[in-house]
């Protein structure tokens, strides 16, 4: 297909009234340092707050730029969320970026400069800023790292990381096999990535904890679900 901007970033948003306007602009002025064109498309899944009009907002008031919003009508999950708008994207590289960017958006050139390198997907590996608030949320990744790698086999360092970017061409084919609406979403795109033998290059990323907004990550039960999903998606990677 013919390639109408570079790169289309992805945000997708529920509740992110308290970072979203700040977000925004930083990643605006560092797409705006770069060459390439680009979209940024807003996907909201059913936020309680004043995420949808801080959405409408900020699109009006980049006129210039091709900002576009797909507003869901219910609750769909982070991955439905996500993977709705890879699928609108018209850009030659696609990717997303967590919103409220504990991974910074300066990392966005770099992952698009792997790409072009010759990359197929380039993921964010996290390099967590250790402190006692943040040390649960360290714990659970680690220990989630190292029963997927015992699980589905897979030797990736974080599969898990909102910092996802990809060649389009390549990953659509992969894409439309990916089932999960929800948080694991994030390793069933990578464990088919993996089977699809793309080629994958990961890129150390500094996490920092954001204490100044509200998590949307529910860690005991997320994990739990997480866990149960390795074991139930093992027979689609190994039949």
């Amino acid at each position: 297909m013919h390639h109408q901007y570079d790169l289309s970033l992805i945000l997708a948003c529920y509740n992110e009234t308290e970072t979203f306007t700040d977000s925004v602009k930083q990643i605006i002025t560092v797409l705006d340092k770069t060459d390439w064109t680009y979209e940024i498309i807003f996907v909201d899944d059913k936020s309680q707050d004043s995420t949808v009009s801080l959405i409408k907002q900020t699109i009006k008031r980049y006129p210039s730029k091709p900002l576009t919003g797909i507003f869901h009508d219910v609750n769909q999950g982070r991955g439905k969320t996500v993977t709705d708008g890879l699928l609108k994207a018209r850009g030659k590289f696609i990717g997303f970026i967590d919103i409220d960017l504990e991974i910074p958006a300066w990392y966005i050139p770099r992952a698009v400069d792997t790409l072009t390198a010759g990359a197929d997907v380039v993921t964010g590996w996290r390099v967590y800023d250790l402190n006692p608030k943040g040390l649960i949320r360290w714990l659970a990744s680690k220990s989630y790292m190292w029963l997927r790698s015992q699980v589905l086999g897979i030797t990736l360092k974080d599969t898990e990381s909102g910092f996802k970017f990809f060649k389009r061409a390549k990953i659509f084919p992969t894409l439309k096999h990916c089932r999960d609406p929800h948080w694991f979403w994030d390793t069933e795109i990578m464990a088919r990535s993996v089977k699809a033998k793309l080629k994958i290059v990961e890129i150390p990323v500094v996490f920092i904890r954001r204490l100044d907004k509200t998590s949307t990550v529910k860690l005991l039960p997320d994990t739990l679900d997480y866990l149960k999903k390795l074991f139930i998606y093992r027979p689609q990677l190994h039949p």
